[in-house]
């Protein structure tokens, strides 16, 4: 018999997390303690679920400055070495505790230099805890692997010397390079040089694209710099129509994506509190999925949104009648499209996700 599906039966099943930033995802203990240390006084509450709330209740604001405030506070107390271990340990084991078998987190290196260290002392030390945390995990009988993304600030110049980072530290499960950021006024097109040299040198890259900004945002990542997957994407909507009688007719770019299957890293509670969809039932997610684009699901940021990759499915169960079957797909697209190497991508479907599913589907 299939296993009835609810929050704690999805944290059993495996799970594959694309599109994670650290800095949004600190447990709210840890900011408050981290800020002690650092003699950071601007957080607004000292009691971790009063200010596990407040970041909560801030990204739903629908205010930008509000949403945008929550980073400054996880960002001030991440400018040390330590900092910056214990945070990516404690990503592990939470992603491990919730059933995620490979994540890709990212996080913008450029940020945590106020305190004066390199940017390679940065990623060390954020890998050093990323392995710390897969430690232990494994000894809490969970395997899990991270990989990580380093981002570039598209507002900041600074995309060709984050690429380079991220070729140097390749071999040190760092996967992949990705531009975030504000998509108005500061177009894909604006890091070229950044995303040619990445060609050149056969690395991997994502690109924020069609979350806050329309269709020329996605046109641009996909032709202009070869993007491999697309951030959010879920602009790509707009360029699907369909027909009251429910005839749909795709456009060329939407199209293009889908035949090429162009990974599609969606983040549903993250849509709805920056405004890219009214609701969930509402989200383009349920008729790309319905079209079988190569659709993701995504948390973005777990303290803003306060989600997991297991409350992310048991809405869109909820929203769209989504069973095991349909949360394999998602989470087979996800290993799929993973910058992992091809044999590991395999390995993880054979050998940790179709068993699990299996297992749960009876």
């Amino acid at each position: 018999m299939s296993t009835p599906v609810s929050l704690d039966t999805i944290r059993l099943a495996p799970k594959v997390l694309l599109h994670d930033h650290l800095d949004g995802g600190l447990r709210p203990q840890t900011v408050i303690d981290l800020a002690a240390d650092a003699g950071y006084e601007g957080l607004p509450h000292q009691d971790a679920e009063t200010l596990g709330s407040w970041f909560r209740e801030a990204a739903d604001s629908g205010s930008l400055e509000r949403y945008l405030e929550t980073f400054a506070h996880t960002v001030a107390v991440m400018q040390t070495a330590d900092a910056l271990r214990r945070v990516s340990a404690e990503c592990v084991e939470d992603l491990a505790a919730d059933g995620v078998v490979y994540a890709e987190v990212r996080y913008a290196p450029e940020l945590f230099q106020e305190g004066g260290l390199s940017l390679p002392e940065i990623v060390e030390s954020v890998q050093e805890g990323f392995r710390e945390g897969e430690r232990r995990a494994e000894s809490q009988g969970k395997l899990i692997r991270i990989g990580t993304l380093l981002c570039a600030m598209r507002q900041n110049a600074r995309s060709a010397e984050i690429a380079e980072l991220a070729v140097r530290y390749r071999d040190a499960e760092v996967v992949g390079f990705d531009i975030a950021g504000p998509e108005a006024g500061f177009p894909p097109t604006r890091n070229l040089d950044a995303f040619e040299y990445l060609r050149q040198r056969n690395a991997h890259f994502t690109v924020h694209a069609g979350e806050a900004f329309g269709l020329p945002s996605i046109w641009e990542a996909i032709q202009h710099c070869g993007a491999e997957r697309l951030g959010h994407g879920v602009r790509i909507v707009d360029d699907i129509k369909v027909d009251e009688d429910g005839e749909v007719h795709l456009g060329r770019l939407a199209s293009y994506v889908r035949d090429r299957r162009i990974p599609l890293e969606m983040c549903p509670s993250s849509n709805l509190q920056t405004g890219a969809a009214a609701s969930l039932a509402e989200h383009p997610i349920g008729l790309l999925s319905r079209l079988r684009f190569r659709v993701t699901v995504n948390t973005d940021n777990r303290l803003m949104s306060h989600c997991t990759m297991s409350s992310e499915f048991a809405a869109l169960h909820e929203t769209f009648g989504y069973g095991w079957a349909d949360m394999q797909w998602f989470t087979v697209n996800a290993m799929k499209s993973s910058f992992l190497g091809f044999d590991d991508r395999l390995a993880i479907i054979n050998d940790a996700i179709k068993p699990g599913y299996a297992t749960l589907m009876g």
